[in-house]
């Protein structure tokens, strides 16, 4: 029986339209095809013996695996150590190619070493079967079957064969020797654009050097660049070249907990997500802000009647992600149901205009002015948000144990109407600043009402709460309480006595304190350990900040990846790479370094 690698072991490649997850032993487990949200044809992370796999590596076993990146690329070697020598295994993705396509290249480094080639895909989830066209002996067709077709072209260097629908290879190579494998979309009976060594020499070199260029032109030069590099480059694989938007994570069914039920598909765009990434953007020189912003700009043309946002869309912008699951895969080490679409798109969730006006506003500010047409689109989402403020929702964590008046829901209602005020000021569009302002400050008055507890000492997570939540970092971030306020410092503790371990940040106590409707515990939440690190920074500990700061980035796995959480043994959970990771990471080391130079402390 196969079996699956722990998720930390995979590193990533990709083309901004699609990736491939890539193990430490050479398997491709998981690849949507041709899009981010297409179905898969690799998913062996998923169902190890029906999901289907893309395998390169030495026959022996008996190897040390060492993967890494090329320096400020995606291009990514995964090494083979053992006594025969040493064997390596180049994947990339070239970008702007017509067609999607994948590139395998394995190469002895030293000694001479045989190796096994497997191309066993497993179309629609595993849920179509598939159909081979052999054109020659190195040039394949693999088709699903029934309406939703889809093909790819598998050529190769070594002779190919058949083997119940898969495709394998055993072939030996010398010191200096290698052989590609391309994958790529085709249509039956369309010649293939050129050969292999030609096309594989080529696009290696053209994607290098576009990816170099890509990092040449961050402005990001602090004290762990490295690492924030990473982030970005992570951040552009997971942004659709085609639409602007960035899936929230490229994969699906990758559980918070093993074994439980908390296994999300989050291969769609959330409003959240994207405006973080907006502010991201701008803040480090990433060139898509552009594209980003048409996206949100579009969705803001597709306003409810009432003015409203959904939470996420698809790629593309559409409105209908249903909810289903998968019952013949058994899940990420028997964590089931594996689930695809998303029932949240249909939830209400307030906090998402306060994050979508942030970054309007600093779009405005630091990138170019917003267009007319937006602002009318605003105006009528700010009434929205004047209009429904109070109501309980099921807020940013997507609880599916009932609506109730969460804090940030409330802060970032405030969020969207402050600024939407000063960009109406900013430049003179016509408002009802009136309203706004009046709003903006009953909303105020509110938090410290209602959302204060005296016997805590701090803003608690819901109305008539005691609990704590760590969302509450947000408040000084998005400048509603300053960082220094004695009742922020003092909610600041509540949150590190409840929800801090060491340096790792839960987001809230689900079993005992705050239930969301689903079983079982979960892990630590990577952007919550990032909230509070810039939580620490603003708020002047800037020598703790950065303690924690480093001691979190050495839970990142061996490429500087991250997923959702973390696991009791530090293990990686949930959907991998996660965006939001990355994204707290970039925005954290950003706000440290600024603090760290402004408190006088060496580079």
């Amino acid at each position: 029986m196969e079996q699956q690698q722990p998720v930390e072991n995979y590193g990533v490649v990709g083309d901004t339209h699609t990736v491939a997850l890539v193990g430490k032993d050479g398997s491709i487990d998981f690849m949507c095809f041709p899009q981010f949200d297409s179905p898969t044809i690799f998913g062996a992370l998923l169902d190890a013996e029906r999901g289907g796999r893309f395998q390169l590596a030495p026959e022996s076993a008996d190897a040390r695996q060492v993967q890494l990146y090329l320096p400020d690329s995606a291009i990514l070697l995964t090494r083979f150590l053992f006594e025969e020598g040493v064997a390596e295994v180049s994947d990339f993705m070239p970008a702007g190619s017509a067609a999607r396509t994948l590139v395998r290249r394995v190469k002895t480094v030293r000694g001479e070493i045989s190796f096994r080639m497997l191309c066993a895909p497993r179309f629609d989830y595993g849920r179509a079967r598939h159909r081979v066209e052999r054109r020659s002996e190195r040039e394949w067709v693999f088709a699903s079957e029934g309406a939703d077709r889809v093909a790819f072209l598998l050529r190769s260097e070594v002779p190919l064969s058949l083997v119940n629908g898969d495709a394998v290879a055993s072939f030996r190579l010398g010191a200096g020797q290698s052989a590609s494998f391309i994958l790529e979309e085709a249509t039956p009976g369309q010649p293939a654009a050129c050969g292999a060594t030609d096309y594989v020499s080529a696009t290696f070199k053209q994607t290098n050097d576009n990816w170099r260029r890509f990092v040449a032109r961050l402005t990001y030069r602090g004290r762990w660049r490295e690492i924030v590099n990473r982030s970005v480059l992570t951040l552009r694989l997971l942004v659709s070249n085609e639409h602007g938007s960035m899936v929230a994570s490229p994969t699906l069914g990758l559980p918070e907990r093993l074994g439980g039920d908390r296994n999300w598909d989050y291969r769609y765009t959330w409003i959240r997500d994207a405006s973080f990434a907006l502010y991201a953007a701008q803040r480090i020189g990433f060139t898509d802000a552009r594209a980003f912003m048409e996206w949100v700009e579009a969705r803001c043309g597709e306003l409810g009647p009432d003015g409203s946002l959904q939470v996420m869309y698809g790629i593309d912008g559409r409105h209908v992600l249903p909810e289903e699951t998968l019952p013949h895969w058994s899940g990420y080490r028997n964590s089931r149901p594996v689930r695809i679409g998303n029932a949240a798109h249909t939830q209400l969730q307030l906090d998402i205009y306060g994050e979508l006006m942030d970054a309007v506003y600093l779009y405005n500010k630091f990138a170019e002015p917003i267009s007319h047409d937006l602002w009318r689109n605003l105006v009528r989402l700010i009434q929205f948000v004047c209009d429904h403020w109070r109501e309980p929702d099921e807020g940013i964590w997507e609880v599916r144990g009932g609506r109730k008046e969460f804090l940030l829901s409330r802060v970032m209602c405030w969020v969207a109407i402050d600024r939407a005020i000063r960009l109406a000021q900013k430049r003179s569009f016509p408002a009802p600043l009136a309203r706004w302002y009046e709003v903006r400050d009953a909303i105020y008055q509110d938090v410290f009402e209602n959302f204060w507890s005296p016997e805590r000492r701090a803003f608690v997570q819901y109305k008539s709460a005691r609990t704590t939540d760590a969302s509450t970092l947000l408040m000084p971030l998005m400048k509603f309480i300053s960082p220094t306020d004695p009742r922020w410092l003092s909610t600041l503790r509540a949150i590190e006595q409840d929800l801090v371990e060491d340096s790792l940040v839960f987001r809230y106590r689900p079993r005992d304190a705050a239930p969301d409707g689903l079983l079982g515990e979960e892990g630590t939440f990577n952007m919550c350990s990032f909230w509070y690190v810039e939580a620490l920074a603003r708020a002047g500990d800037v020598d703790q900040a950065r303690y924690i700061f480093e001691k979190v980035l050495g839970y990142a796995n061996h490429l500087g990846l991250y997923s959702e959480e973390l696991g009791p043994r530090g293990e990686h959970l949930g959907n991998f790479p996660q965006a939001f990771s990355h994204l707290a990471l970039i925005s954290a080391a950003f706000c440290l370094d600024r603090e760290m130079d402004a408190a006088g402390r060496p580079r």
